[in-house]
């Protein structure tokens, strides 16, 4: 199979081509002006030197005269004088000059000879009403063939220099700007072999604008990729660790079942121990297939205007069951909307709301807020405040509730949840570019605090 040709060598052998041919458009422009520049040059010549011997022209008793300082040859120019019916009378015609050439009053033209061309200018010198001479001038046209081959001579020497070191620059810029391809090629093929997905293309300084968003754009892709990776990771190291336990009891009672189930109170004990563990692993999948989603943002959000106050609203009375005979006190602030998803923020209010109720003080209260902020930086912002007077958070486990499957103390509660709902209304949060933020004094109880850009 033949070899493709690199790139660099492409860019030189179409450089080089260029090159020649616009040395070449400059060589035939160059002769095709030398030509006329040459050509008007002689008539300049041939029309002043014969204008100058015009008054040196004179007729005396009807035969010529002419003036001590009239020339026959002057500035390459042969002067030829004629009768009034084109018989020579004076001067000496250049060689292989067609002698019949035809007269004519003031006009400079190009007669061709045996060998050489000559320029001609001829005028009509008039003596007395209808005697007088024809002044002509004869110049011999400049050898072009010498002239051209002086300029091929010069080309000769000089173009394959011009061209050389077009070709020679071309590659090293060529070289220079794919240098950079090759770096992030190499560093791509690194990264590929090593399996390290932290590591990034960083260019050389100086590099071109272009070849750094190319770098950018890999290092974009390298971070999805660890990204995705990572949420795989986490994913299965938080399946295997939060299942392993309800797995084992399931083991456990279906052991203890078929070595003692004596009655069939002892086997519904172990169905309910079952079903329960069931529930609670289906519940754990669900979540974190719901977070692995959100990672990895899969999980797209429909936007549309929400109406977040009565969201708020009637989410506060669905919520309002009596749990624990712990009351809720709303205070929404009427005609608040922001773009969002409102599956995932009633999730987000429902979290926060369920929370609450989990480890609030038995027969206490539950107090929502929602209301407008003006924002020098972000316009109006929607905040809403979610709080209670429960066991509260220690001061040392505040920064840490955000993360998946972490729990203060879960044995100080009954029912304590999974450890997921923070974690998922905090990404669920940011997705729709808000913040979230916890206070809480240990034994007074928490405040959770949300706010997102309103319209």
């Amino acid at each position: 199979m033949r070899r493709p040709l690199s790139t660099k060598f492409k860019l030189t052998l179409w450089f080089t081509c260029f090159m020649s041919l616009l040395a070449a458009v400059c060589l035939g422009l160059i002769l095709i002006i030398s030509s006329r520049v040459a050509q008007s040059q002689a008539f300049n010549v041939l029309s002043m030197t014969v204008r100058g011997n015009i008054s040196k022209i004179s007729s005396v008793d009807g035969s010529l005269s002419l003036a001590g300082d009239f020339s026959f040859y002057s500035n390459d120019v042969y002067m030829l004088i004629y009768s009034r019916e084109g018989a020579l009378l004076s001067g000496q015609t250049p060689p292989s000059f067609p002698v019949n050439t035809e007269l004519e009053n003031g006009v400079s033209r190009f007669v061709p000879g045996e060998a050489d061309g000559f320029y001609v200018l001829d005028f009509w010198v008039p003596s007395g009403w209808e005697e007088g001479f024809w002044l002509r001038g004869v110049l011999r046209s400049p050898d072009r063939d010498q002239a051209v081959d002086q300029i091929f001579l010069i080309f000769s020497v000089i173009l394959p220099f011009f061209i050389l070191t077009a070709a020679i620059g071309g590659y090293f810029i060529a070289k220079r700007a794919l240098s950079p391809i090759s770096y992030i090629s190499g560093a791509a093929g690194s990264i590929s072999e090593g399996r390290d997905l932290t590591q990034r293309i960083s260019l050389p300084r100086g590099s071109d604008l272009e070849m750094q968003r190319l770098a950018d754009a890999f290092n974009h892709m390298f971070a999805r990729l660890e990204q995705a990776f990572e949420a795989e990771k986490q994913f299965t190291s938080d399946a295997s660790h939060e299942l392993r336990t309800p797995t084992s009891v399931i083991l456990a009672q279906c052991s203890f079942v078929e070595k003692h189930g004596d009655d069939l109170e002892e086997y519904r004990e172990a169905i309910d121990v079952i079903h329960r563990q069931a529930r609670k692993m289906s519940q754990l999948t669900q979540s974190l297939l719901d977070m692995t989603r959100l990672d990895l943002g899969t999980r797209q959000l429909a936007r549309e205007d929400l109406d977040l106050s009565a969201m708020t609203r009637d989410i506060c009375e669905e919520q309002d069951t009596g749990g624990r005979s712990i009351s809720l006190e709303a205070s929404v602030e009427e005609g608040i909307h922001m773009e969002g998803d409102a599956f995932q923020l009633s999730r987000v209010i429902i979290n926060l709301l369920e929370n609450a109720r989990k480890y609030g003080r038995e027969g206490g209260h539950i107090r929502v807020r929602l209301s407008r902020q003006a924002s020098r930086e972000d316009g109006s912002l929607a905040v809403l405040t979610v709080e209670d007077d429960g066991i509260g958070i220690p001061a040392e486990h505040l920064d840490k509730i955000w993360q998946r499957f972490y729990q203060v103390n879960p044995s100080r509660q009954a029912g304590a949840g999974l450890g997921l709902g923070l974690s998922m209304v905090r990404q669920i949060v940011l997705l729709h570019g808000g913040t979230i933020e916890a206070e809480s004094e240990e034994g007074k109880g928490s405040r959770f605090t949300v706010k997102f850009p309103a319209l």
